[in-house]
């Protein structure tokens, strides 16, 4: 039986005999069969007296070292002369060799070491470089040593007869390692597969076999793997359990390894080589390889841990060497296989640079994951590994019937057939290439020989594998075609449909908050780029959420975002309405993406007619909606709806929230309201809000009078009164719907017309006096008032006073006339030419008056109108102290007796004694103001009240602040106030 060891560029292949001989071998690499030759370079006889039993290279010290008849020896590697023989190491069962850089201030060093079991004690032996630096460092354990593997650097893991131990080479500590069964440890007992003393071991005490050997070996990231018979335990490199299940081995191995990133075990009693998924545990391969008994797997390179190099697996006459197809294929071979769960973690401890687009490799296994899931009829993993994964929206809404996904229906199941077509179209080989075997030329036709009785089989890849025992998580479960997925999906209906679609809804809801990333609710694109970040969830890819690019390859990114959007918005309002109705609300009410038709078909079907109204109003399909109201208010409509769409109230208050752009659908609309309900109707005009005082006035006055002048009238109240709209058009506009109203009023209602139109004229200040005058008939007596307004307004007042005086012969109202004038004028005394004086006690006074003017009226009208006695005498007793006295007089006919003036000229004489007596007093009072302020200052204290005058002081403290800057005084200058408040000097001047 041979032993085997490789330098490790793995050129060179060095095999040791039972003879004692060494054989070294050139192993060519190729692209096939006859490229990859192995040629003997050279045969060393009597190498060793003894059988070689273990062998081992240190290339940085061109060292190869063997162990023979229970001693270490050490060779030339290039002229494979004895070095030395390690005396020490007289009765050595195995030992193990490391090589790592390591940093001595700063100066990289390649340090190897040499550890050597003998019995109980552990020998260690160390290079730099190419130089044995040290004297053996010997450390003793507790019982028999039985395997060797380097954990670190400088830890190395021990089996011993009964357990496991941890020794740090560098402090001698040693740590017991505690493990389940056989593992051994305090705990073992009680944490064996089999709750107890493991059966193989009770088998071995029983009838009196073999304890199994220890077993370990080191995997990737500092993780390590302890077996013993049954039994496994992962740790790590402090020598603490990983807390991961067992291998499910069913035979103890006769060996294990771990060749990147596989882990490796010999079953003896097999003769089979398992390869094992180290993450999963699952098997992925069986290799059959008769009568194997040991493997080599090379160290792995100082600078890259994943070199891939393959290994050997020694028999008693043959060796194999075994490679790895390339990590694509076999990606490609467990997907091909349908093993996704494999395919995924396979990708997970694959480093980048070892596959082509890994990431986008990992993305589609999680995706078919996903979707086997889903045909498992597990929902909810389904959709967590789509979220996951970022799929494209598509890929997951294809997979529901055309209930949910609608035009997509039937995609993924056309595009399913045709891959299980063409994967049913290639041919798989029928038999694989047989690895290579080192042997010499001596050797081939007793190689030939036993070929007949031995089966080779190839290198680990899983495509070449045997049908394997175990699978994991939803591997291991029953595996449905491609043709039993499709007609699952097909069955799909009931409470199972509504089980997958509400899982479907938070996935849509996930794609959906990811697509506003992108784009806005108007269509338009946040930003230019495709990569965005989103915080613990990574970046988010533009291209991860969109359509079938094939389909959507002529169209812009803005143009298949929206597609997307779209099929994401109409899916989750499908869903919503089969799984969760009371959420479909509150999507469309919101800005969405929703196609109209699928949304209108569905809420029509469902008779949910609020809803749809409110979808096409934020969707801004007015007339639709518009017209679906019209059609369900209207009296005659045979559609079955509820109360509150009867009638125009709804239409009425959804044409409210339109604005001024849809001015024309509003006439449109408004008409069937404003004939049934007039004054509901108009609420779409007069009503308190931004849109109804934004339509253009005059379009709706215009409009308004098409149908009705009344309804005219009552917008230009509203907008004249309500909004205060000063625009003089409206003004005459509304005066003339007035004296229209007047024309065609009867007597009943006439007065109150007529009042209403006055009252406006007196309030208006807007409306344009000359242009209305010519609207007034002269000889009209329903408009004699309104006349005398507007040529009030004009400045006429003569002739405001004459239509009062002799058209309506009314005194009153031309008093109340005059006394308005009077009051307008003292209010704004610039305006008019009039005296605008309270009382006039001058004789000179010749200062025109409107009251002379009405006295004028009375006394000298016009012909042929006579004088009017008892109306003057009574202006000149109320308003006698108004008028100037000389003109007043010049008016008053000599015929007049005195005795009639007497209440004018008492009046007269009353009103010039108020002056006189209010002058008196106002210089009175001013003069005691004068004297008090006077006394303060003068007199101070002895004054009531008083503040010592002159003679008055303060107090300045330094907490003391000025009043006005309201900091302290300090030395500044300052100024008392009469009330004892004190400021600085410059910020009283201020």
């Amino acid at each position: 039986m041979p032993s085997v060891a490789a330098k490790s560029s793995g050129d060179r292949l060095f095999v040791g005999l039972n003879t004692g001989n060494l054989r070294v071998y050139r192993v060519n690499e190729g692209s096939n069969a006859s490229d990859r030759a192995v040629d003997l370079l050279r045969e060393e006889e009597k190498f060793s007296k003894y059988k070689i039993e273990q062998l081992a290279v240190i290339k940085e010290a061109a060292t190869l070292i063997s162990l023979s008849n229970g001693l270490i020896s050490t060779h030339d590697l290039s002229t494979y002369e004895l070095h030395s023989t390690l005396q020490k190491t007289k009765g050595a069962t195995t030992f193990a060799v490391t090589s790592n850089i390591v940093n001595d201030q700063g100066i990289p060093l390649i340090v190897s070491r040499l550890a050597v079991a003998v019995k109980r004690r552990l020998l260690l032996w160390i290079w730099q470089d190419s130089d044995l630096v040290s004297e053996a460092q010997e450390i003793t354990l507790v019982t028999g040593i039985k395997t060797l593997t380097w954990a670190t650097a400088t830890r190395l893991v021990t089996g011993l007869t009964a357990s496991y131990v941890l020794v740090d080479v560098e402090n001698s500590s040693v740590t017991d390692i505690v493990g389940p069964g056989s593992i051994g440890g305090g705990s073992a007992q009680d944490a064996g597969r089999f709750s107890g003393a493991g059966v193989a071991s009770l088998g071995y005490m029983g009838m009196g076999g073999m304890v199994p050997k220890p077993l370990a070996t080191r995997l990737k990231d500092g993780e390590l793997l302890l077996a013993k018979d049954i039994n496994t335990h992962f740790i790590d490199s402090d020598g603490k359990a990983l807390g991961r299940r067992q291998i499910p081995w069913s035979i103890a191995p006769e060996a294990i390894g771990y060749s990147y990133p596989f882990l490796l075990s010999l079953n003896a009693t097999k003769g089979a080589l398992e390869v094992r998924n180290p993450e999963t545990l699952t098997q992925l391969q069986s290799i059959s390889l008769a009568n194997s008994t040991q493997f080599y797997v090379p160290n792995p390179n100082v600078s890259l841990a994943h070199a891939g190099k393959g290994f050997f697996v020694a028999g008693e006459r043959c060796i194999w060497r075994m490679d790895a197809l390339g990590y694509d294929e076999q990606i490609n071979a467990l997907i091909d296989e349908r093993r996704y769960d494999e395919a995924i973690s396979l990708l997970g401890m694959l480093e980048d640079a070892l596959l082509k687009d890994k990431e986008g490799r990992l993305r589609e296994a999680e995706l078919l994951k996903a979707q086997e899931l889903f045909d498992l009829r597990k929902y909810r993993d389904s959709m967590d590994l789509f979220t996951k994964a970022r799929a494209p929206p598509e890929r997951a809404i294809s997979l529901y019937p055309q209930a949910i996904s609608g035009d997509l229906h039937g995609k993924s199941e056309s595009s399913e057939v045709d891959q299980e077509k063409s994967s049913a179209s290639v041919e798989t080989p029928d038999e694989q290439e047989a690895p290579k075997i080192a042997t010499d030329k001596n050797d081939v036709q007793e190689r030939r020989n036993s070929a007949k009785d031995q089966e080779a089989t190839e290198t680990s890849k899983p495509k070449a594998s045997t049908q394997a025992p175990e699978m994991s998580d939803a591997a291991s479960q029953r595996s449905v075609s491609i043709s039993e997925a499709i007609q699952s999906r097909r069955d799909l209906e009931g409470k199972d449909l509504q089980v997958a679609t509400s899982e479907l809804c938070s996935f849509l809801v996930s794609a959906r908050t990811k697509l506003q990333r992108f784009l806005n609710f108007d269509g338009t694109m946040k930003q230019e780029s495709t990569v965005i970040s989103n915080g613990s969830e990574g970046q988010i890819n533009a291209e991860d959420l969109l359509l079938s690019p094939e389909e959507s390859r002529d169209h812009s990114l803005q143009e298949r975002l929206q597609a997307t959007a779209k099929l994401v918005d109409t899916t989750l309002f499908r869903a919503y309405m089969l799984a969760r109705p009371s959420m479909a609300g509150p999507l469309f009410r919101l800005p969405n993406f929703c196609d109209p038709l699928v949304v209108k078909e569905k809420l029509e079907q469902s008779k949910r007619y609020n809803d749809l109204i409110d979808f096409l109003y934020g969707k801004r399909l007015h007339r639709e909606a518009l017209q679906l109201l019209q059609s369900l208010g209207k009296e005659d409509s045979k559609v079955d709806r509820p109360d509150h769409l009867k009638g125009p109230e709804r239409t009425v208050a959804y044409l409210q929230n339109l604005d001024p752009t849809y001015t024309d659908l509003i006439f449109e609309f408004v008409r069937w309201p404003l004939s049934e309900d007039p004054k509901l109707g108009m609420e779409v005009f007069i009503t308190d809000s931004d849109n109804a005082e934004s339509l253009s006035r005059d379009r709706v006055l215009s409009f308004l009078k098409e149908i009705d002048e009344q309804l005219a009238v009552k917008y230009l109240e509203h907008i004249i009164n309500e909004l205060n709209d000063v625009t003089p058009g409206f003004h005459k506009e509304l005066i003339e719907e007035y004296l229209r109203q007047l024309k065609a009023a009867n007597k009943d209602s006439k007065p109150k017309v007529q009042q209403t139109l006055l009252t406006f004229l007196k309030s208006s200040k807007h409306y344009q006096s000359w242009k209305i005058l010519p609207l007034l008939q002269r000889h009209d007596p329903d408009v004699y008032e309104a006349r005398a307004i507007i040529l009030g307004n004009m400045g006429e007042h003569r002739q405001a006073l004459s239509i009062y005086v002799f058209d309506l012969q009314d005194s009153s109202k031309a008093e109340e006339y005059c006394n308005q004038v009077f009051v307008d004028n003292v209010s704004s005394p610039t305006s008019p030419s009039f005296n605008v004086r309270r009382v006039s006690t001058s004789t000179d006074d010749i200062t025109p008056s409107i009251y002379n003017v009405l006295l004028s009226l009375y006394l000298s009208p016009p012909s042929p109108h006579k004088m009017q006695w008892d109306p003057a005498l009574d202006l000149l007793a109320k308003h006698g102290s108004r008028l100037p006295a000389s003109s007043t007089l010049e008016l008053i006919p000599e015929v007049l007796s005195v005795e009639k003036l007497q209440s004018y000229f008492t009046g007269r004489m009353r009103a010039a004694n108020t002056i006189v007596n209010e002058v008196r007093i106002v210089a009175a009072l001013r003069r005691t103001l004068d004297d008090s302020e006077e006394a303060r200052l003068r007199l101070g204290e002895s004054f009531p009240g008083g503040n010592r005058g002159r003679n008055r002081s303060v107090s300045i403290t330094e907490e003391r602040v000025c009043g006005v800057c309201h900091k302290r005084f300090g030395g500044s200058a300052i100024k008392v106030l009469p009330n004892n408040s004190v400021v600085h000097y410059g910020c009283a001047v201020g």
